[in-house]
């Protein structure tokens, strides 16, 4: 990640977007071997310090989460993961991202890094595995952030996300995919182009394709997940204190689930993020960092 080849390094986009931090950390690249998959994740920081295991959304990978781990990363050992399908990870032989499937990577992960007593953070598909494996494995966690995502989402928004993810997925240029991501995100060619890099590459005709599995991106594509019902259940069977975030312009989260989810929860604080949609940590990094060291900080 020394290299920046494309659009701005990762310390000049963060200070564009206003990212305090105090030194230019880099991560360092690894895999594991969880469940007969090789997952690659991102670990940032000192070991010795406390855990923080992060989760990305769909159609995302580990970099996601670049903006929060750089600041973080002086006081905090941060593991991105890629979960299985997307990134530098192995894809799965028989196509399952069912939630369950992804609920027992996170169990096998933290088994094989022997992680205890961690802060759990997940964004989007994320955050459901988040608060699904949570759910099963009560006292391990010394809290757990959710963020745009809960036991129901709004269909307007998931049908959004599915029409970007149903777009042509085999470009010839990299500049077209820009493009398509910067009319997605609002965000400058610079920001976007050193985000890209992450999350597709070149093939050997020439074309550009995303990393993620392309069975992800077959028109109707719908995993096993675990229902509303299901998940509002096992949210109420978390133990640990919590913290749901939203954008204020999420078309996936709507501002009434959020608030059911902080009722619903023996522990738990909403935040909404403002000049933020789906993408919040993204879109106002600033804001999100501080609504989640509020939570830590309770740890100190």
């Amino acid at each position: 990640m020394a290299s920046h080849s494309m659009g701005l390094s990762l310390h000049d986009a963060a200070r564009q977007v206003g990212v305090p931090f105090t030194v230019e950390n880099e991560p360092e690249d690894k895999q594991v071997k969880v469940n007969g998959l090789n997952i690659h994740y991102l670990e940032w920081g000192d070991p010795d310090k406390p855990t923080i295991l992060m989760l990305h959304g769909i159609q995302q990978q580990a970099h996601s989460w670049d903006f929060i781990s750089l600041p973080l990363s002086t006081d905090y050992r941060i593991i991105a993961v890629d979960q299985r399908g997307h990134g530098d990870s192995d894809w799965s032989p028989d196509g399952d991202y069912s939630t369950d499937a992804y609920v027992g990577d996170v169990g096998s992960l933290v088994g094989e890094l022997g992680l205890k007593d961690f802060h759990l953070v997940g964004h989007s598909m994320g955050g459901r595995n988040s608060l699904a494996w949570a759910s099963l494995n009560p006292g391990v966690l010394k809290s757990l952030t959710i963020v745009d995502t809960g036991p129901e989402t709004q269909r307007r928004g998931s049908d959004r996300i599915q029409r970007f993810r149903e777009l042509p997925d085999e470009l010839d240029t990299l500049e077209e995919f820009a493009q398509r991501v910067m009319e997605y995100t609002g965000r400058t060619r610079e920001q976007t182009l050193g985000a890209l890099k992450y999350s597709i590459r070149q093939r050997d005709d020439g074309k550009w394709t995303w990393k993620y599995d392309k069975v992800i991106r077959v028109r109707g594509f719908r995993p096993p997940a675990w229902t509303s019902e299901q998940l509002w259940e096992g949210w109420r069977r978390i133990d640990c204190p919590a913290l749901v975030v939203r954008g204020a312009r999420s078309d996936i989260f709507a501002d009434e689930t959020m608030q059911r989810m902080a009722t619903e929860h023996h522990d738990c604080t909403a935040v909404t993020v403002s000049n933020a949609g789906h993408l919040v940590q993204g879109d106002n990094p600033p804001e999100f960092l501080a609504a989640v060291k509020g939570l830590l900080g309770r740890f100190d």
